[in-house]
C-alpha cells in the first residue's frame, strides 16, 4: 500500500484500540475496527486508524537537549511542533538508524500530535474487537506495558500499541519529556 492511502486517515481523541467491552448480558460487544500495521525490525505493530493523522517519510528533525533517548527531537508540521518517538528505542532495542526509507506515523494522543518512528508501513487490517487477545504478563517488561493486545493475522502476530501508555513514564513527573510538554502547550 502506498503512503498516500494512509495520509488522510482521520484522528480521534483516544487513540487506542479498546479491548472487547462486555455488554449487560455478559457477552463481548464487538464492533468492526481498523488498524494500521507497521514493522519495527521483524516485529509487527498496529495502531488504531482513528488515531492516525498522517504518515510521512523520514525527514530531518530538530533534536532537543535533555530529552529521553527515545525522543529523537521535534518537527514542524504545518506550524505544529510534533515530538518524534523512536519506537525501537522506546521498546529497549536501541536507536533506529533512520534513513529516507523509514516512516513517521503522526498520531493523536489525547489532544497532542506525536510522531512514531517505524521501519515501514505494512497494511490496513480490519478486525472485530473480539479478535484482540490480552498480552501475556509473564514477566515485568516495559515493552509489555505499552501494548494493549495481540491479534493474529495471516501475516503473523500484530502487537497493538497502547498510545497513552507509550508516553507515560514510571519515574517522577519531572522526567516527562519537555518536547511532549511543548506539544501539549502548542495544541
Amino acid at each position: 500500500m502506498s503512503e498516500s492511502a494512509f495520509a488522510s486517515a482521520p484522528a480521534s481523541a483516544g487513540g487506542t484500540i479498546a479491548s472487547p467491552s462486555v455488554a449487560a448480558g455478559g457477552e463481548a460487544a464487538t464492533s468492526p475496527t481498523q488498524l494500521i500495521s507497521f514493522a519495527i525490525g521483524n516485529d509487527q505493530y498496529g495502531v488504531d486508524i482513528m488515531a492516525v493523522r498522517e504518515i510521512k517519510g523520514w525527514i530531518d528533525i530538530t533534536p532537543l537537549p535533555k530529552q529521553p533517548e527515545y525522543v529523537r527531537g521535534v518537527l514542524n508540521l504545518r506550524g505544529v511542533i510534533v515530538p518524534i518517538v523512536d519506537l525501537r528505542c522506546r521498546f529497549g532495542q536501541g536507536l533506529t538508524q533512520a534513513t529516507p526509507l523509514h516512516i513517521v506515523i503522526i498520531v493523536q494522543i489525547a489532544s497532542r500530535p506525536v510522531g512514531l518512528l517505524g521501519d515501514r508501513v505494512l497494511d490496513i487490517v480490519s478486525l472485530e474487537a473480539s479478535e484482540i487477545k490480552p498480552v501475556p504478563r509473564v514477566a515485568q517488561s516495559q515493552r509489555v506495558s505499552f501494548l494493549s493486545g495481540l491479534i493474529t493475522t495471516e501475516a503473523g502476530m500484530i502487537a497493538l500499541i497502547d498510545l497513552p501508555n507509550l508516553l507515560t513514564m514510571q519515574v517522577g513527573e519531572d522526567d516527562v519529556p519537555n518536547a511532549l510538554r511543548m506539544a501539549a502547550v502548542a495544541a
